[in-house]
């Protein structure tokens, strides 16, 4: 259950970040205004405590395994929102990136 949770505050992390970015980039470079901006700027803040929540107590293991998570995030929301389409080496790129969050996050320790 453990490995669950933290794979679902990876995925909440990933949306608060991500969809923030996003939310920022449409307001300022798409210009829809402040309003948008601020609610990027409220996501990403929540972002901020989302990690709080990961059940390992190491902040740089959690912000190292997130990286693995945003990168790979990132393209989908590109796919869903933006309608980008990812080449092969985007997409092994991130399935790289996978491979490098569950090594840094679930290989098995010694307490």
């Amino acid at each position: 259950m453990t490995v669950l949770r933290s794979v679902a505050l990876f995925v909440l992390a990933a949306l608060a970040e991500i969809g923030g970015a996003w939310l920022v980039w449409q307001g300022w470079r798409e210009d829809r205004g402040l309003w948008w901006i601020a609610g990027g700027v409220i996501a990403l803040g929540a972002y901020g405590f989302v990690a709080t929540f990961q059940p390992d107590p190491n902040f740089g293991r959690i912000l190292a395994a997130y990286g693995g998570v945003f990168v790979a995030g990132s393209l989908a929301w590109g796919m869903v929102v933006d309608g980008f389409r990812p080449d092969r080496w985007d997409l092994l790129g991130a399935a790289i990136c996978l491979v490098g969050v569950v090594v840094i996050m679930y290989a098995p320790r010694s307490s």
